[in-house]
């Protein structure tokens, strides 16, 4: 009997997938997003997303910030972004190199992510995807879990690997270590939860 070798999908194969699919592609490997996200997931998703959007705004910051759905393409050096086989959906993208824009989203990896586990599948966020992270070498990576109401995060060291992580609650305030001077205050977040 012959072994099946699995497909291994690239970039170029997901832009051919039907438009309703909600798929990301990590090593060639397809994995189904969950379901539509929670209330909660999504309350928190705009909270942040609008504390970092209105302080790249009034620090005249030349970054961007993204929500889902928002194809991040992770690209090997000398990689040809269609033959990528990492493209991902992160909860929260913000990019500061504006040349890594496309129409479709992000090619390269953005200074920051954060993503709001889902109660469907934490190992994807906690394992999967920080493994992801720190091989393209994301500056920071938040996890952050509304059903523990902690946050965790990694930063890396001397763009090397990713230090241990620094864990707070929604009671803490956590400073955004790519920009010199914001810090996020969960427990005006938790109290809107």
């Amino acid at each position: 009997m012959e072994a099946r070798i699995p497909k291994i999908y690239t970039y170029a194969d997901y832009l051919e997938f039907p438009e309703d699919a909600r798929v990301e592609l990590i090593d060639g490997f397809i994995y189904d997003m969950s379901p539509a996200p929670s209330r909660v997931h999504q309350e928190i998703v705009i909270e942040l997303a609008t504390l970092i959007k209105n302080y790249l705004k009034s620090s005249n910051k030349p970054c961007k910030v993204y929500t889902a759905p928002f194809d991040v393409v992770l690209v090997d050096e000398g990689q040809d972004e269609k033959q990528a086989k990492n493209v991902v959906q992160p909860d929260i993208s913000i990019i500061c190199d504006k040349r890594k824009l496309t129409e479709r989203g992000c090619v390269g990896a953005p200074e920051m992510i954060i993503e709001v586990v889902s109660e469907y599948n934490p190992s994807h966020d906690y394992v999967r995807k920080l493994n992801l992270y720190n091989q393209f070498k994301v500056k920071e990576y938040w996890i952050v879990n509304p059903n523990n109401q902690t946050i965790f995060v990694y930063r890396l060291k001397d763009n090397e690997d990713y230090l241990p992580p620094e864990v707070y609650t929604f009671n803490d305030k956590v400073k955004v270590s790519i920009f010199e001077d914001l810090v996020i205050d969960f427990a005006p977040i938790k109290e809107v939860l």
